[in-house]
């Protein structure tokens, strides 16, 4: 047993085997039961009452097993209680021992505790042996101190004298031959006076980090004060919005409601009159049918003499020609309501798609139009930025007519007014050939005066529907026949009416189209449009979009002749004289328009467009399957293109010949972010930061090229090298 016990094997690791699983401590005269485990004796006697089991393994014994003290395993836990035990006196041993080593001693007797330091004799001393330092003059000079512990630490290492003395150049103590030698010239402080400057600078560090925290902690009693404050304003604005919504419910109950009475009266009058008609109809038949009996009683006299006698009149109910009435629910009232309410739907649900942000311009532009509720300042420049990207198409929405400038000839309200198509299969241009109205084929739209409908070309209301049934929608709008504008007369150089695409029929608010077709920059439109506030919630930092940043060049052979390219092909303008190149498959021979040598079918790419101006100009995307020669060629105008374009003042996103009009930034610099992976193209407002306007969601089927389309004259597009816009050299 001693050799275990002076072996470097330990018994700590055997704890847990040492312990009874009863009282979770080490054995006390461990006993072995017949399915091998092992228990205290006193504890398992007390848990057999009534039953024998195993208390661990669950093992049940019919009968009471005889039980065995395990000799071996007391030997071991003998032995484990006295390693412990020797293991908890070595400990407190030790630990007196370290107390006894943080004493100093006196150097001269070595045994009793030191009283007091000789910083000149550089040695501690006892009460006994300090009596010379106290009795004797010799060493009345000698310097004394409390008893320290670290003397060897304060002489200096080269002359093993007293480092008495501090340099304040090095920082650090030195001794009085220091000071002649190595530290001569040095400024010197002593050891006390370098100390009370080092605890004076702490006490200004401890003042810093009192003041420091003082401050922390008021910046967070505000912050719960804000944070309280947040709350209360938080459940005053639901409560504020549970009254708005409340009394919104309110009134399209009350909506209904009447609704449905009109369509009550309606069916209670056509009751009152079917019956009523039934009523005469029912009386005319007992007059016919007393008449037959009247007849029939006529024929049966046998008597010649007073059957000639007899006279007959027919009742007047056989004058009356009976006829089955035309009566139903329509009337102008029902018919009115349950258009208002589809369109009310449909209005409502096109302004739910829109962000909040965004709705409010929708319903009120010209409140709204200029300062956004919880958005930044508009900036005063040109590069004004939407607030909100729009993802879906505007919603249709009324507008109150404007009030025209003197000298304006004003618009009907029902009147949409349409730009005229800038292009044709004859490469027509505006500077040539100034533009005359553009007039569709006739397209009717319900009128909100009763039923009738309004002549969108003429604006004369048409008598209102007579016939059975609810009266009849519209056909679907017949998309405009291309043709060449005419050459302006007397009879339409003022014409300022113009129809617009079926999409704005509800937008009432009538536009003038300036003279020979030129960009109304200074017009009312522009002004309204441009200056918007950009929003900073939607907004991107360039450094996010440059991560994706791709180099571009424009591919020659796909430039129309009226296209220019120029820096290395990445500059392409327009101009009225042809550029000489050859005839290629892939070069666009009806539109002005030009793609990129590089497509894309995989991946984030971004990319950047300066525009010269924001006028007949179109940013976009096509398959390379795209027509090159057709009429359908232009950007937007087919399934194989996606395209925002600038026409005049109003900028539209195009596809597949659809059209959604947007709010137009007045944007000098357009970036793209193209991700193939979500099938998303979004377009920036690049200014400050990056403000998304619109973007097209699409499955690729194939890889897609970035596109232009230049119409102006003098116009240009250029891509920009992707870097600071302070060092851009475009």
């Amino acid at each position: 047993m001693a050799d275990m016990d002076e072996s470097p094997f330990s018994l700590v690791s055997l704890e847990d085997e040492l312990t009874c699983s009863i009282c979770l401590s080490t054995f006390d005269c461990p006993v072995t039961i017949p399915c091998g485990h092992n228990f205290c004796q006193g504890c398992l006697l007390a848990t057999w009452k009534d039953s024998y089991s195993c208390p661990q393994c669950r093992t049940h014994f019919p009968t009471k097993p005889e039980l065995k003290k395990n000799t071996v395993l007391s030997s071991v836990v003998r032995t484990f209680n006295l390693r412990t035990s020797k293991s908890e006196a070595t400990l407190i041993a030790e630990e007196s021992k370290a107390e006894k080593e943080d004493v100093i001693r006196c150097d001269a007797c070595m045994q009793a505790e030191a009283s007091q330091t000789c910083l000149t004799c550089m040695a501690s001393f006892c009460e006994e042996h300090l009596r010379p330092h106290r009795e004797n003059p010799t060493f009345r000079l000698h310097q004394l101190s409390q008893p320290l512990g670290d003397l060897s630490e304060r002489i200096c290492p080269d002359h093993h004298k007293l480092m008495e003395l501090f340099c304040s150049q090095h920082s650090r103590p030195i001794c009085s031959l220091c000071l002649q030698q190595v530290h001569k010239g040095c400024s010197f402080i002593t050891p006390e006076e370098q100390r009370n400057l080092t605890e004076s600078n702490l006490r200004g560090k401890l003042d810093l980090l009192d003041g420091k925290i003082m401050k922390n902690e008021s910046v967070l009693l505000q912050m719960d004060v804000m944070q309280n404050k947040l709350k209360d304003s938080a459940t005053n604005r639901k409560k504020a919005l549970l009254v708005e919504y409340q009394q919104m419910q309110d009134m399209l109950a009350r909506e209904e409601r009447e609704a449905l009475n009109a369509v009550d009266r309606e069916l209670e009058g056509g009751q009152t009159k079917l019956k009523g008609l039934a009523k005469k109809f029912t009386d005319n038949v007992n007059n016919m049918s007393k008449a037959k009996e009247e007849i029939h009683s006529l024929l049966s006299q046998s008597q010649t003499l007073a059957f000639l006698q007899a006279s007959f009149n027919l009742p007047p109910a056989v004058d009356f020609d009976p006829f089955t009435p035309r009566i139903n629910v329509d009337s102008k009232n029902v018919t009115a309501t349950q258009a208002f309410s589809a369109l009310l739907k449909e209005h409502l649900t096109e302004i739910l798609k829109q962000p909040v942000e965004a709705r409010l311009l929708l319903l009120k532009p010209g409140e709204y139009g200029k300062a956004v509720p919880g958005s930044a300042p508009a900036s005063s420049g040109s590069t004004g930025s939407h607030p909100e990207s729009e993802v879906t198409k505007p919603p249709k929405q009324k507008r109150q007519p404007r009030s025209h400038s003197p000298g304006r000839q004003p618009i009907h309200p029902l009147i949409p007014v349409r730009m005229p198509y800038m292009e044709s299969h004859s490469g027509w241009h505006p500077r040539q050939h100034p533009p005359g109205p553009f007039m569709p084929p006739p397209f009717m739209a319900p009128s909100f005066m009763g039923g009738h409908k309004t002549n969108l070309n003429t604006g004369i209301l048409d008598p209102p529907w007579t016939g059975p049934g609810p009266q009849p929608k519209s056909g679907p709008k017949k998309k405009p026949q291309k043709q060449k504008p005419p050459q302006a007369t007397e009879n339409n150089m003022g014409k300022k009416n113009q129809a617009r695409s079926m999409e704005d029929l509800l937008n009432f608010e009538g536009k003038d189209k300036p003279k020979g077709g030129a960009p109304a920059t200074e017009s009312k439109e522009t002004a309204e449009t441009s200056d918007i506030s950009p929003s900073i919630t939607s907004a991107e930092t360039r450094t996010k979009l440059l991560k994706y940043g791709t180099i571009l060049t424009l591919d020659p052979k796909t430039a129309h002749k009226r296209i220019a390219l120029s820096e290395n092909l990445t500059k392409a303008s327009v101009s009225d004289e042809q550029t000489n190149y050859s005839d290629c498959p892939e070069r666009f021979t009806v539109c002005s328009q030009v793609l990129a040598s590089k497509g894309f079918s995989r991946g984030r790419h971004y990319w950047e467009v300066k525009l010269s101006s924001n006028n007949f100009i179109g940013i976009g995307l096509a398959y390379s399957s795209i027509d090159r020669k057709g009429p359908t060629s232009r950007l937007g105008r087919n399934a194989q293109s996606w395209c925002v374009e600038w026409f005049n003042v109003k900028l539209s996103a195009w596809y597949n010949s659809s059209e959604t009009v947007l709010v137009n930034p007045n944007p000098k610099r357009i970036g793209v972010l193209l991700d193939c992976e979500e099938g998303t193209a979004t377009f920036y407002n690049v200014a400050d930061r990056a403000y998304p306007f619109h973007s097209f969601v699409f499955p690729f089927a194939e890889a897609v090229y970035p596109a232009f389309w230049i119409f102006s004259s003098g116009s240009s597009a250029s891509l920009c090298k992707l870097q600071a816009l302070g060092a851009d050299a475009h």
